[in-house]
């Protein structure tokens, strides 16, 4: 395992963020906070304080970039998560690491290390 983080949880399905925040506490990772939807992700992402955040594309139908673009400008890394069935990155963030779902426990290390370095 690879140094323990602070992460900022951002996902719409309540059952989905609980295995991925379950998963990343069994990594040794902290959440910082948990955010469902695009508003409240913006909110935790100006008063800062985590080290990675995993960003859910599609949050009840409104798209994440605006919280991508915040983290990229604050260099802040992330993970774009995704079921698949969106549209690819804006090019600005083509260079961020995807976590396809479902999520798996052993997928979410290698990822937030690529995304944190």
């Amino acid at each position: 395992m690879g140094t323990a983080r602070s992460i900022l949880v951002v996902e719409d399905e309540p059952l989905i963020a609980m295995m991925l925040e379950d998963f990343l506490e069994t990594l040794g990772h902290r959440i910082h906070a948990s955010c469902d939807n695009l508003a409240d992700a913006m909110k935790a992402c100006e008063d800062g304080g985590f080290d990675v955040a995993i960003l859910d594309v599609n949050l009840k139908g409104e798209l994440v970039w605006p919280v991508a673009e915040v983290l990229s400008d604050r260099g802040v890394p992330f993970v774009i998560a995704s079921g698949g069935h969106v549209e690819p990155p804006p090019a600005n963030f083509a260079e961020a690491p995807l976590l396809e779902k479902p999520y798996t426990i052993d997928r979410i290390g290698p990822v937030l290390e690529q995304a944190a370095g």
